[in-house]
């Protein structure tokens, strides 16, 4: 049964950007859950400069500020992390699911490579802490989380070597696990493509309003 019993009673939705992200390349998936019904916010983090850590108490803030009812929350790529940093140090949260797409909340191959090398390391700055590179916080299971992955494979850690198995080519499908008792699904398109694809868009749309995921479609 599902921690969260107020499905028809919560619209609101919080998305959170990835790395390097301003959180306008999310503007489609917006658009597509406000036609589902949602009232959508979008969270805005420094995601180099600043540590997870230091970006979880800013989004707790953000919320507190807002004093949501409820709130659902959908996060992509290090967005993952940060939520994951939040209900560590925050865990009494407005009640909502959350939704992560791509998220290496094991840390990430590839950036750990790239934080390796002194002409890249710049890339991940401050991200790696509790983040890319140390991996995110366990996940307490307080709520509902489903977790989606991507694995088309094609993207920039085919350059960078660093990926095994099922890969939306960036982040590996396993880097994305958070254990057989949350709810996943993978679907064949790349790390920026979770945003784009309308099958993920009916997914989020599910578990948001039913905690799991829709029947799998051909």
């Amino acid at each position: 049964m599902s921690r969260f019993d107020r499905d028809d009673a919560c619209s609101r939705v919080l998305l959170l950007h990835g790395i390097w992200m301003t959180g306008v390349e999310m503007s489609q998936l917006k658009s597509r859950l406000s036609d589902h019904g949602f009232e959508v916010d979008t969270f805005r983090y420094s995601s180099v400069s600043l540590t997870p850590i230091e970006n979880a108490q800013k989004l707790e803030q953000y919320i507190r500020q807002r004093d949501y009812a409820c709130l659902h929350m959908v996060a992509h790529s290090l967005g993952g992390i940060l939520l994951l940093n939040l209900f560590d140090l925050y865990p009494d949260q407005p009640p909502g699911r959350v939704v992560l797409l791509g998220s290496p909340v094991q840390g990430s191959e590839v950036a750990r490579r790239l934080a390796a090398r002194p002409w890249s390391r710049w890339l991940i700055g401050q991200a790696g802490i509790r983040g890319l590179v140390e991996g995110a916080p366990q996940w307490r299971g307080n709520r509902d989380l489903g977790v989606i992955a991507g694995t088309s494979g094609m993207g920039i850690g085919r350059l960078l070597g660093g990926l095994s198995g099922e890969s939306d080519g960036t982040v590996m499908a396993s880097e994305t696990n958070l254990g057989p008792d949350v709810m996943s699904r993978t679907h064949h398109t790349g790390h920026m493509g979770l945003l784009f694809s309308a099958k993920v868009v009916t997914d989020v749309v599910g578990f948001l309003r039913e905690g799991r995921f829709p029947d799998a479609q051909a």
